[in-house]
Order: structure tokens, then sequence, then C-alpha cells
């Protein structure tokens, strides 16, 4: 049987409200499964952050202005500009200047982000089906439900 949250966390005293137990459920399970996530990505010299940024560029099939990738960014990256700048230097996206604004800058991958990403996708596959291994494909469903309801209504606060 698995652990409650007040169990896991050692917490002597009741949540204040079912809302603050599941924010801090939510939460908690995050970081757990970023953790694993990370620790993947670690060993391909990429954070979550920078693989994420990744795999919007090659979704996208093509380059896309830099504010439109933080846009999309899973979490919110307050210094895109800083993530950009790890990827450049490890030669795995190109940066260039939009010719009709220069303020707005391109972002695409090189083929080494491309093989990369590649080698990646079966193992970050993998990955998710061991981590979530415990849940039925139907409750993975109703989460993804319940988890949508709650990011509009966090969206349109």
């Amino acid at each position: 049987m698995a652990k409650t949250l007040r169990e896991e966390l050692k917490k002597r005293r009741q949540f204040a409200s079912v809302e603050q137990e599941a924010t801090l459920a939510v939460l908690r399970t995050s970081d757990l499964l970023e953790n694993r996530l990370a620790r993947l990505l670690k060993e391909h010299g990429l954070t979550p952050t920078q693989y994420n940024v990744l795999r919007i560029l090659r979704g996208a099939g093509g380059p896309l202005p830099c504010l439109e990738v933080a846009s999309r960014m899973i979490q919110v990256a307050p210094a895109i500009t800083r993530v950009v700048d790890q990827l450049l230097a490890l030669k795995l996206i190109t940066k260039t200047q939009a010719e009709q604004d220069r303020r707005v800058y391109i972002l695409d991958l090189t083929s080494a982000a491309a093989k990369l990403l590649l080698e990646l996708d079966q193992p970050i596959l993998d990955l998710h089906a061991s981590l979530l291994s415990a849940v039925s494909k139907t409750d993975l469903r109703e989460l993804i439900r319940i988890l949508e309801i709650a990011r509009a209504g966090i969206l349109e606060s």
C-alpha cells in the first residue's frame, strides 16, 4: 500500500484543506518525476529545461523565434537567454537574428541535437512507462483530465 503524503512528509497534523493537500501532492510528485528525468538527462549532458527547448524545436519542424520557444515551455523559464546560451555552447542549437526585426532571434536545432534527441527518445519513453507503471491507463487518463481542469482554472484566475 502506498504511503499517504502526510506519512511521506512525516506530518503530524492534518493538512489545512483538501486543496492544500492536493497542491502539495502534485508538487511532490512533480519533483520526484523531474528528479528521475534529470538523472537520465544528466547522463547525456542536458538539463530538463535544455531538453524541453530541444524537443520544442524538433516538434516545430523548423526554426522558431526565441520568445515562441519560451512560451511553449513545460516550466516557464524566466532566463530563456541563459538556456539558449548553454545550448549554443553545447553546439546543439543555432541562433540568428531575424531579418524583419533585428530584436528577434531565431533558434534552430543542429544535426548533433537531432541525433541526441533520437538517442534519447526510447530511454525517455521507457522512463515514463517505468515511473508510472503502478498507475493504470484508465487512471492516467483520468489524472490527465483532472490536471487539465486544474490548469484551466489556474489560467483563468
